[in-house]
């Protein structure tokens, strides 16, 4: 499916029914992983990436102790059976393929892959889930801002389809941050042109979604590493997204 020219992504967001508003509505996931999604497909050329199978020999990050259990804000999050995701998707530094200067952060929602620059020409890379809403925007931005433990307000349209969360309406003060909430540990969230553009960055209580597209949901990743990527990341970092 291709998105025309003249249908922008709040238009688009709202012919899927997605709505938004524009504090954490706009990115809704769901704890159980729904049926794949095919990608949106886009016009335009965006800058090539080469293969994520760089190399770095350096030291690597350690599974076991990146992925295990931690306090963070008052919750517990528990240790991720890293054993069962596919390795690639694990944090790890690599030999930068993006050719981006030092700081930015890079989303390529074909590879599930979440970069973010670092001097000497290396980068941490993250593995990522998409869900249908990260499939609806690309293009350079801003993080305009960040939260810890956001709350989840999910829009009127989804209340109206789903009636079972009208307890966690924007009327009713949206969700409250925690292990089940959608948004996780962290969001980040993403400004175009001085504008909101519904994008998020957030974290993922469901582990078996990364490297996949899901049904709903913008871009997750564990918890673990939106935590680490939140602590790399500052507020105005620049940051692209391409397929």
């Amino acid at each position: 499916m291709s998105l025309p020219s003249s249908l922008s992504r709040r238009n688009f967001l709202t012919l899927v029914g997605i709505g938004a508003a524009s504090t954490l509505a706009g990115c809704a996931s769901t704890v159980n992983s729904g049926p794949i999604v095919s990608p949106v497909q886009y016009t335009g050329s965006p800058k090539p990436f080469r293969s994520w199978f760089s190399s770095y020999d350096g030291e690597q990050p350690d599974p076991a102790v990146i992925y295990a259990a931690l306090d963070d804000g008052g919750f517990h999050v528990p240790a991720v059976p890293y054993q069962q995701i596919d390795q690639r998707f694990y944090r790890q530094r690599v030999v930068d393929p993006t050719g981006e200067a030092p700081g930015t952060v890079i989303v390529n929602t074909t590879q599930r892959m979440l970069y973010v620059t670092e001097q000497g020409g290396t980068a941490m890379r993250y593995g990522i889930g998409v869900g249908r809403e990260g499939f609806a925007w690309q293009g350079r931005g801003i993080i305009q801002w960040r939260k810890k433990w956001p709350r989840w307000n999910p829009p009127d349209e989804m209340v109206a389809r789903q009636p079972e969360l009208v307890k966690f309406s924007i009327a009713n003060g949206g969700m409250d941050p925690g292990l089940k909430n959608p948004l996780g540990a962290r969001a980040l969230y993403i400004f175009e042109d001085k504008q909101d553009s519904l994008y998020r960055l957030h974290g993922n209580p469901d582990w078996r979604s990364i490297g996949k597209a899901v049904s709903s949901g913008c871009v997750r990743l564990l918890n673990q590493d939106v935590i680490d990527l939140y602590d790399r990341v500052p507020e105005r970092a620049p940051i692209l997204v391409t397929t």
